[in-house]
């Protein structure tokens, strides 16, 4: 790709920048921060990386259409109101056909007449560089955006970097999501085995079946507002089980 836009800025400039970003991220298996913290994280550095870039934002997919998780300010989720209403628009489209788009003046780009219309007139956006996050997460589209209040306020160099940055996103994205998982499941093993070993304490101590004593250990859950998990762990600590009284 070639790099001929003035605005240009050298790689001395961005790529510490883009550097100290992917060693904070990491790659997902050893970032121990909430996934908000991560994305928040991108779009604020992607600031800094961007050629172009005044505001930055990412939005996932949801039941309900596009949802703003992440934004430097108060502009994207605007911009992006506008797209969520209208079901189209570069940040909208760029996550669902999964590749960048770039709207280098959203008053006179026919891809998105109605969106650019009133995106330039409400917001004052004209440039946007959108691109897609592709993660193997929960089927969820992940898109990162950046807005500018100029015209052709993106460069070759621009795009290029943003993909970079997508892409390590979308990598660690998709490693946060699989350490996610693996601990919901440790967790939910932990607390299956609590739930046997309670019952089979419950079975001994009143002389009950194993679906009578489980269902004793449901009682106990219900009567007293907790989760079965819960009652269960006390049953295993303390080697009881305190009965609701009639």
């Amino acid at each position: 790709m070639t790099l001929d836009r003035a605005s240009s800025a050298p790689a001395d400039t961005w790529l510490p920048e883009l550097a100290s970003l992917f060693t904070d991220l990491g790659d997902g298996s050893t970032v121990t921060r909430p996934r908000e913290d991560v994305l928040r994280m991108i779009t604020e550095r992607g600031l800094l990386v961007i050629d172009g870039a005044e505001h930055a934002s990412v939005s996932i997919s949801s039941p309900g259409g596009f949802e703003t998780v992440a934004s430097t300010s108060d502009l994207p989720p605007r911009v992006d109101a506008i797209q969520h209403e209208l079901r189209s628009g570069p940040g909208i489209d760029a996550a669902a056909e999964q590749r960048t788009l770039q709207a280098d003046d959203l008053r006179a780009d026919a891809r998105w007449p109605v969106f650019g219309r009133r995106a330039a007139e409400s917001t004052g956006v004209l440039s946007m560089l959108s691109l897609c996050m592709v993660s193997e997460d929960d089927g969820h589209r992940t898109g990162l955006n950046f807005y500018a209040s100029t015209p052709n306020a993106f460069t070759d160099q621009s795009r290029l970097i943003g993909l970079i940055l997508a892409a390590h996103g979308a990598l660690t994205l998709t490693r946060l999501h699989q350490r996610e998982r693996i601990e919901n499941l440790t967790r939910a093993l932990a607390s299956n085995r609590n739930i046997g070993t309670a019952v089979g304490i419950v079975m001994a101590m009143h002389k009950l079946t194993q679906p009578q004593a489980f269902d004793l250990l449901r009682v106990a859950s219900q009567h007293s507002h907790r989760k079965l998990a819960d009652v269960a762990a006390d049953v295993v600590e303390t080697g009881t089980l305190e009965l609701p009284r009639r």
